[in-house]
């Protein structure tokens, strides 16, 4: 059998690559005479880079200013495959959660900023890029993206930078920049911020807002994605971005419908396997390719929530967890990569012609 591998990443627990290749370690084992393909998914978040580093490009790295001041080192990716070069760039490298060194508090989600985000964005300019494809998703930061435009020479000076280069913002999140629905309020309280905290930041973004207006041409703050990695997608679409699904950038930078069509298999996966999962994650995105080609999808994932007949119901030939094999959530969060792996030598084990 031909079977492509093509989860999304497992939380916090395994990258996207990571999870491919367990799953890839486990399949083998149990039928070493099926031909395997590694095609790693994202929806522009953590992992973004690495994933299409997996299947492509030239990686590089930068030394940066992380989310509270203090040098980091990023990568980027630079696919210089034809004379119109592409960067693709993962705000989580250089303004992540993970960079605070600690907990977020009400003081890292006032002062976390995305400077080192515009020094990226600098780096593929300098390298030629014609198009920046940025992908947002686990940032530490609510600054409206006003890092990322005093990096490029204020704003101005960015205007100018970016003008003539296609800017694409990579995101699933439809948020805007202000109100209930806003940055501050819907994402704020998971970086730290409590709510006096809030509404500061909302307070701050609002006068940003305006700025960013004033470049524009237009007020980009209720447009979709303008709430994104806490207003960094606004910043962008003032320079000019237009949104696109995160999860579609990688699809079509990988071809994978067309890995899909070859495919006797599709084996896809994720951290919680529940009712949400079904509503246009990478998940649901890849099993829809995969049915209308007629390809069966199995998904694994750390703990699967839906009950069989959903499953079944949503054009799904199996669902696997690995609690199930792991005996606990501890085991199956601490454990991940190797029980991954025994979960899907499991699986394999018992595959025929149909559903194990």
């Amino acid at each position: 059998m031909r079977i492509l591998i093509a989860p999304d990443s497992f939380g916090d627990t395994l990258s996207a690559v990571a999870a491919s290749a367990a799953i890839a370690r486990g399949w083998s084992a149990a039928r070493p005479a099926d031909e395997l393909r590694s095609a790693p998914q994202s929806d522009g978040g953590p992992g973004f880079v690495a994933v299409l580093a997996s299947r492509f490009g030239d990686l590089r790295s930068a030394t940066v200013t992380g989310p509270l001041g203090a040098a980091v080192r990023a990568s980027w990716l630079l696919d210089d495959r034809t004379s119109s070069p592409v960067a693709y760039i993962e705000c989580a490298q250089a303004c992540g959660l993970h960079q605070l060194g600690g907990r977020p508090t009400p003081r890292t989600a006032l002062s976390a900023d995305t400077t080192g985000v515009g020094q990226l964005v600098d780096a593929a300019l300098d390298a030629g890029a014609h198009t920046i494809v940025v992908g947002l998703g686990g940032s530490a930061t609510t600054d409206g993206g006003r890092g990322l435009v005093d990096a490029l020479g204020g704003p101005a000076q960015a205007v100018q930078r970016l003008s003539g280069v296609e800017v694409v913002v990579a995101s699933d999140v439809e948020n805007p920049l202000l109100g209930p629905l806003g940055a501050a309020a819907v994402f704020g309280p998971q970086k730290g911020a409590d709510p006096a905290t809030v509404e500061r930041l909302e307070e701050r973004m609002g006068q940003w807002s305006r700025v960013l207006e004033g470049m524009a041409g237009r007020d980009v703050s209720g447009e979709e994605g303008a709430g994104a990695a806490g207003g960094l997608g606004a910043a962008l679409l003032a320079l000019g971005g237009r949104r696109v699904s995160g999860a579609t950038v990688v699809a079509e930078a990988t071809d994978r419908a067309a890995d899909v069509a070859s495919s006797d298999l599709v084996i896809t996966g994720e951290g919680k396997f529940d009712s949400q999962t079904l509503r246009g994650k990478v998940v649901s995105a890849l099993n829809a390719e995969a049915t209308d080609a007629g390809v069966p999808t199995v998904v694994f994932a750390g703990q699967v929530v839906l009950t069989p007949e959903e499953v079944a119901a949503a054009g799904i030939a199996g669902a696997y967890a690995i609690v199930d094999v792991a005996g606990s959530v501890d085991v199956a969060m601490n454990d991940a990569d190797n029980q991954l792996t025994r979960l899907a030598e499991k699986v394999a084990s018992g595959w025929g012609d149909g559903v194990a």
